[in-house]
């Protein structure tokens, strides 16, 4: 997947990045769910070979919505961070200390979103892929 460069400054913006990367999650899970036979057209589907190839999209997926997300937490804490500098120069400057509150508050959501990609486990939403498919 393809995730626009540079300075993230919409909050809007990265949420609806977010949305369409959850979307996509939703849809893995649909076409397991969906896909892998029960047990008694367990015979017509390879449904090892079907749960590995799901279990890969979605991972692939994490793995790309993880470098992004954490790209721009970079980017927002380096922004953080010459903010503080200012403030610190300038500790009476409203504009400067209104930036820094919005750009502290585009991290938090984005550190949130981290946790929820590492908690996820499809095995456990799966009962099909657990029962078909070794995680590596």
């Amino acid at each position: 997947a393809h995730y626009p460069g540079g300075h993230l400054k919409s909050v809007n913006f990265w949420n609806e990045v977010l949305k369409v990367m959850r979307t996509i999650d939703d849809r893995i899970v649909h076409a397991l769910n969906t896909t892998v036979p029960t047990a008694s057209f367990s015979g017509k589907v390879d449904a090892t070979q079907t749960c590995k190839e799901l279990y890969e999209s979605l991972m692939e997926v994490h793995l790309s919505r993880d470098k992004a997300i954490k790209s721009c937490i970079t980017e927002t804490s380096a922004v953080v961070g010459q903010l503080r500098e200012k403030r610190a120069k300038d500790s009476d400057n409203l504009s400067v200390i209104k930036q820094l509150r919005k750009e502290q508050t585009k991290v938090m959501p984005l550190y949130i979103h981290i946790q929820m990609i590492n908690s996820y486990k499809l095995s456990t939403n799966s009962p099909k892929l657990k029962n078909r498919y070794e995680l590596p």
